[in-house]
């Protein structure tokens, strides 16, 4: 971390951080209200979570990120932006999910650019598993939505591969689709690049059925 970053974290953790080892959470007791629910899974730096709850007052956010400067920058930033509806854990996102998140309690989980691990012998260690997805499934509320971007474009099949068998989802757009960007996922300054170069981008929507 940077030392504004560590500043940030000291003096913001207090309000927006929550600890893997509180346990489940009431949304509702932690953002003083009832509202849609969405986590984002590897916010890197925090630019796009900030900015999706920025623009949607309405819903409240959770990030989950295991690299410290993301979580501090994010915190400096929310703070500095007097974000409200935005919390942070420090944490393993299948920890989280399985040890603090209720079930259907979710209308959106997001994954954002997660790691390809692109040589082949290291495909298994990617975050899409179909033992992965049915632990989404029950942490989504009936109608939620798991929503996946990469830029990778092997990883894309990978993901299609998974989440069109998998039980309990459909895809929004159609079987075998690929989504159009929704409008509430920025566009990352590494996408804009990757367009310019004409590097490809695949989002993949999947409701939960029941």
């Amino acid at each position: 971390m940077t030392e504004g970053q560590r500043n940030a974290f000291s003096r913001g953790w207090s309000f927006y951080g929550l600890k893997l080892d509180d346990g489940p959470i009431d949304a509702e007791n932690i953002f003083g209200r009832k509202a849609p629910l969405v986590i984002e899974i590897g916010f890197g730096m925090g630019d796009s979570l900030l900015q999706m709850a920025s623009a949607a007052p309405e819903q409240d956010f959770i990030g989950i990120e295991v690299h410290p400067p993301g979580v501090g920058r994010l915190i400096a930033s929310a703070e500095e932006q007097q974000i409200k509806n935005l919390r942070v854990y420090l944490a393993d996102a299948t920890d989280v999910l399985n040890e603090c998140i209720p079930a259907a309690s979710l209308h959106r989980l997001q994954l954002y650019f997660p790691d390809p691990w692109h040589k082949k012998k290291h495909n298994k260690r990617r975050i899409v598993q179909p033992q992965f997805v049915q632990l989404i499934r029950d942490k989504l509320e009936v109608g939620g939505v798991l929503h996946m971007a990469t830029d990778w474009q092997h990883y894309a099949e990978q993901m299609l591969e998974v989440l069109e068998v998998a039980p309990g989802f459909k895809n929004t757009v159609g079987e075998q689709q690929y989504s159009p960007r929704p409008d509430y996922r920025p566009l990352t300054k590494f996408e804009k690049r990757g367009e310019r170069l004409g590097h490809g981008v695949w989002d993949l929507l999947y409701q939960k059925l029941d």
